[in-house]
């Protein structure tokens, strides 16, 4: 067991280190080209590893706060990925069952993590601020789901900024948890969220528009 923990927490460093420089790679390289597809798709997987071995290990050693950490960045990136496969959602096509599946199953993982939050004690407020923002993503993505009529323009590319850059705050707000111990609580892990969430909506901002009028020009 030993072996295994050891060989799982190296894995794990070494696909957040990679998730981590990575992630920058992919947003200052043109969006949409070859080097911005190979990067999202390099950082994809590292989230993934990253995700994996994060639960194993807060599962074995019995953190809670790592371990809805990891549900939600694994969760994230696998929003910001399959978003990508959205792009013509309501002119015929349609959500398919993974859709459906993998949202309700957030939206029951992020409900759970509010509630901890909530009804821990002392106050949990990193889980509150995790589990509010999943579950808004959550529902958001089934009210669309259920819409009638094409989505508004762009809103795939939103959802792909919004999964991408939330599942990489969140592996740095894990980080930030267990190596940056100067930091007090809750600070340590909101902080990623501080910093980066007026990023996200400077992304969504500067791109969704442009592409909205390049599809209408088309």
């Amino acid at each position: 067991m030993e072996t295994f923990l050891l060989l799982n927490r190296w894995l794990h460093i070494a696909a957040g280190f990679t998730g981590f420089f990575v992630a920058p790679v992919a947003l200052v390289v043109r969006k949409g080209g070859p080097a911005h597809r190979l990067w999202g798709r390099v950082f994809f997987w590292a989230m993934l590893v990253a995700g994996s071995t994060a639960i194993v290990s807060a599962s074995l050693n019995g953190l809670t706060f790592l371990l809805l950490t990891g549900i939600f960045s694994l969760y994230l990136a696998q929003f910001g990925y399959r978003s990508l496969q959205h792009k013509r959602m309501g002119h015929g096509q349609e959500p398919e069952f993974y859709d459906w599946a993998s949202t309700l199953l957030g939206l029951a993982v992020f409900a759970g993590t509010l509630g901890y939050g909530l009804w821990h004690r002392p106050f949990n407020l990193a889980m509150v601020v995790f589990g509010a923002i999943g579950l808004m993503t959550t529902l958001r993505q089934l009210r669309g789901f259920r819409r009638a009529g094409p989505w508004p323009a762009g809103q795939w590319l939103r959802n792909h900024i919004s999964g991408f850059v939330g599942s990489y705050i969140a592996a740095v707000s894990a980080f930030s948890a267990t190596s940056l111990k100067f930091i007090p609580f809750p600070l340590n892990f909101l902080w990623p969220t501080l910093v980066l969430v007026p990023l996200l909506i400077w992304l969504q901002r500067r791109y969704v528009p442009k592409l909205a009028v390049e599809n209408g020009k088309g």
